[in-house]
């Protein structure tokens, strides 16, 4: 039976109390801060005899499910604390959807659930309060929002006046934006309506959806107290909550906001929290605001990385990382999936870097705090250049559903490693995979033991040199002033005078770690693919003469990208812009069979055989000598001059940013 909703337009009045940023003199009220969000509002006094009934138990356990053990849940980490929870689903068929839901899961081609779907779906479709702790791209949009859209179309119709039903409150604008779309994807074949409201954009388009009727909408806590306050919408509807994202939210400063929302929601609604931390500040809040919750654990309970991301870490100088990143960027732009993220501290920095790479040709965009939201948007939607690349600042780092990123680039190392666990999990969304290049300075001594922490628990190899950091508390490792140190040597030996990747496919490929073999906790190298991986690399060592403990003159421990010592002669081979080598229609090699679960950015260095005299040992045969001299200077008649910028010289007498001139095509 349908509900009396006729105080409707109680409390809509805009000429009360005093205007939010003060008085029309220009100061706050007598007693009053000045402009504190949410001051306006006061807390509802509910009469839960007089308050609608409503249902919120929509499931019935699939006959499928009687026998399911507790198999699966250790199987998939699933961890639950609570009384009464639903066994979870191994399909999509077994949480029996509604046909209109079905329907579009089929069109999207999904499989199976995630693992916080399959335990998410039955508890949230049972009315149950929940708290869901997985890491970033587990798929937790989906968990609350198809429960939703059942709960909604349970419900009666919205009337005139009448607020949302289910409320979806996410930290950032972006993440608003980003489950708002999945919520018209998956309620337009039930003729659900949403909305977004978030602080940036006009108020004008987001009030006229609040006035037409929208069963879901998602906000940001800051704009939608702007409307509760001025009446331009109201929560008396609402019986669905969520907190998207809550230790953000708090991290954000939030909390207040947060609470003053809350008071406006009936006590007997269905509250959903999702974080991916636990932290004390988090389970306060879920105290208050759930009552008999039930908590979902998928992995750890402390956060972890995505063990679908190869990290690799680059212990490196301040000075050192322009040079660093443009090898880098030649690298992955000669992929076929170049997708880039790149996270910087600042925002000046974020727009200093952005100007200098699309100054020299690289397709670089940036987003931050002090852009605008039409830009923002135009930046995310990424129809506008390819291949994509992104400079960010930490606005970027959570929540945000870039599609098919292949690579996340920390130019600056975050403050903690939450921070750096929320970057990194912009790719390897869902089930795909990824690769996360960090450079690691000595500023960033603080949180070298947290870093080796999360690489551990993901079974990463851990480069020794950020191990020696933590055992030694010392900001380098060993070398003097000038000297390059590297954390992965990958050594390509030479095919018909070429060099790997640019025109040819090299014999064979070399991995060699200073210090010994990298440590990992736990494992053994049946079931660890870092380990079979450089056993691998080990045994090909050994087959050509090689030694697994090799290093080079300096004693440096390697690196992914290409040490700075590179002579003039071969950054005239190698390093033109992206812009003149797409040009130039260079041609790029496949990753080797072995390579392909495992992206490592390759020097492309010369085999000693084709180098100065004295250049290596074991040329003759092709071996690996016990030191290998990877750059030899290059024949004076073979050196092209490079007129150096007087701004900013390089390692190799140039600006970081700025190329040498490609050399003159045969055809020409």
């Amino acid at each position: 039976m349908r509900g009396s909703y006729g105080d409707r337009d109680r409390d809509r009045g805009r000429d009360r109390g005093s205007p939010r940023f003060g008085s029309s003199r220009g100061g706050p009220p007598p007693g009053k801060k000045f402009g504190n969000p949410g001051d306006r509002l006061r807390k509802k006094r509910w009469d839960m005899n007089e308050l609608p009934k409503f249902e919120k138990n929509f499931y019935n356990e699939h006959p499928e499910l009687q026998r399911l053990s507790q198999e699966y849940r250790r199987k998939k980490e699933i961890t639950v604390r609570g009384s009464g929870c639903p066994k979870p689903v191994t399909n999509f068929h077994q949480a029996q959807f509604p046909q209109y839901v079905m329907d579009v899961l089929m069109q999207q081609n999904f499989k199976e659930p995630t693992a916080i779907q399959a335990q998410g779906f039955p508890l949230a479709l049972s009315g149950r309060d929940m708290v869901g702790i997985a890491q970033t791209g587990s798929g937790k949009t989906l968990s609350y929002l198809l429960p939703a859209i059942v709960h909604i179309n349970h419900q009666p119709y919205l009337e005139r006046g009448d607020g949302p039903i289910c409320l979806v409150l996410a930290p950032t604008r972006e993440l608003a934006q980003q489950v708002q779309q999945v919520a018209y994807d998956y309620g337009k074949s039930s003729r659900i309506k949403s909305t977004c409201v978030y602080g940036g954009a006009p108020k004008g388009p987001q009030i006229r959806d609040l006035e037409r009727g929208v069963e879901i909408c998602i906000a940001t806590p800051g704009r939608l107290i702007d409307f509760l306050e001025a009446g331009k919408t109201n929560l008396r509807r609402c019986t669905y909550l969520v907190l998207d994202e809550a230790d953000r939210m708090l991290d954000m400063g939030f909390e207040p906001q947060i609470r003053k929302i809350v008071d406006q929601i009936r006590p007997d609604r269905q509250t959903l929290m999702w974080s991916a931390t636990w932290p004390k500040e988090v389970r306060q809040l879920a105290e208050d605001f759930l009552k008999d919750y039930v908590q979902i654990n998928v992995g750890a309970l402390e956060l972890s990385a995505n063990h679908n991301i190869l990290q690799i870490v680059d212990v490196c100088l301040e000075g050192e990382k322009d040079h660093k990143l443009i090898q880098l960027m030649e690298e992955i732009m000669a992929e076929k999936e170049n997708k880039t993220i790149i996270f910087v501290e600042t925002k000046k920095r974020c727009d200093d870097l952005t100007r200098r790479m699309r100054r020299d040709g690289w397709p670089a965009m940036c987003i931050h705090g002090d852009k605008s939201q039409p830009e923002r948007d135009w930046v995310l939607s990424g129809k506008n250049i390819q291949p994509f690349e992104l400079n960010a600042t930490d606005v970027a780092s959570r929540g945000l559903d870039v599609e098919d990123v292949k690579f996340v680039i920390n130019y600056d190392y975050p403050n903690s490693s939450e921070d750096y666990i929320h970057r990194i999990g912009r790719t390897a969304r869902s089930t795909n995979k990824g690769t996360a290049y960090t450079f690691f300075t000595p500023g960033n001594l603080r949180q070298a033991r947290e870093l080796v922490r999360v690489l551990e628990e993901a079974r990463q190899a851990i480069n020794p040199k950020l191990l020696q950091l933590v055992d030694t508390g010392r900001g380098g490792g060993g070398g003097g002033e000038g000297t390059h140190h590297c954390d992965i040597v990958v050594l390509l030996p030479v095919l018909n005078g070429s060099t790997y990747p640019f025109d040819a496919t090299p014999l064979c490929l070399y991995l060699t770690y200073a210090g010994g073999r990298s440590r990992f906790r736990g494992g053994s190298n049946s079931n660890n693919p870092n380990l079979m991986y450089q056993d691998e690399c080990d045994r090909r060592m050994r087959s050509v003469g090689g030694n697994s403990s090799t290093k080079d003159s300096r004693g440096s421990s390697g690196s992914y990208s290409r040490d700075a010592e590179t002579t003039a002669a071969e950054m005239e081979d190698r390093s033109s812009s992206y812009r003149d080598r797409r040009e130039g229609g260079v041609g790029t090699d496949p990753v080797p069979t072995h390579m392909t679960n495992t992206r490592i950015i390759a020097t492309a260095a010369a085999a000693a055989s084709t180098a100065a005299p004295g250049g290596g040992s074991g040329s003759g045969s092709g071996g690996v000598g016990d030191k290998l001299h990877l750059r030899q200077p290059a024949p004076a008649s073979n050196v092209q001059a490079v007129q150096p910028s007087p701004a900013h010289d390089g390692p190799d007498g140039h600006s970081p940013f700025q190329f040498p001139p490609p050399q003159p095509s045969a055809e020409k």
